[in-house]
């Protein structure tokens, strides 16, 4: 695995990361380096990123102790094999709710009953929250539904919008402006200020998708076959 660049992100945080791709791998072990920072002297928080960790100190800490610390801490190469909770998210994919769904079936080469059918097959698993409160970096896509994101991003993406960026996807908390191709949306609330925690989904969780419906798509794929 490759060794983790260190250096300091602003006057009292710093910023472990390693290169792309990422991992499962990478990030239970920044899930695990997280947990031991959060203990050490003069630590305010420490939270992982994309291939990446976020240390924020106060004045009595030592910047040069804690950079030794972070290092050490990774060729330890102690992980966290996180088992949080399974959530499903329920999708009406294509039509209003998804536009891009038969973008995303161009680019791919696939019809757009198997964009959905791949894309609710997958086990998703939160790497970290970021970019909104309550929005949720999922690994996991499958690598065939990978579809660059819009040229053009839109002003207001809509709250509950699921979307493919790239080599990931996710789901829009709230409305936003963002760039990631829309295939469906859900009602679920993925983060809810009164609520305890107010995200809906933590690192370590798994993520499946649900197809509540599907617009201009076979039956049979938006309900369960029964025997």
């Amino acid at each position: 695995m490759a060794s983790c660049t260190i250096h300091r992100l602003a006057e009292r945080a710093l910023l472990c990361s390693v290169p792309p791709p990422a991992s499962l791998d990478v990030q239970r072990r920044f899930w695990a380096m997280a947990d031991r920072a959060g203990a050490w002297p003069g630590v305010v928080d420490a939270y992982p990123g994309m291939n990446s960790l976020t240390v924020l100190f106060d004045d009595e800490a030592d910047p040069a102790q804690l950079e030794a610390a972070l290092a050490q801490a990774w060729e330890r190469g102690e992980s966290v094999n996180a088992s949080g909770r399974i959530v499903e998210i329920p999708v009406r994919y294509g039509g209003d709710d998804g536009p891009d769904l038969a973008d995303v079936a161009a680019h791919t080469g696939l019809t757009p009953e198997e964009v959905v059918r791949r894309h609710s097959a997958g086990s998703y698993t939160v790497y970290f929250l970021g970019f909104q409160p309550g929005f949720a970096y999922l690994g996991g896509l499958d690598p065939a539904l990978a579809t660059p994101r819009r040229s053009e991003p839109r002003l207001a993406v809509p709250a509950g919008a699921v979307g493919i960026g790239g080599e990931q996807t996710g789901v829009y908390p709230a409305a936003a402006p963002g760039g990631w191709q829309l295939i469906g949306r859900t009602e679920l609330a993925l983060f809810e200020p009164e609520r305890d925690p107010p995200s809906l989904l933590a690192p370590g969780d798994t993520v499946r998708f649900v197809v509540q419906s599907v617009e201009s798509v076979a039956a049979s794929i938006a309900k369960p076959v029964r025997a």
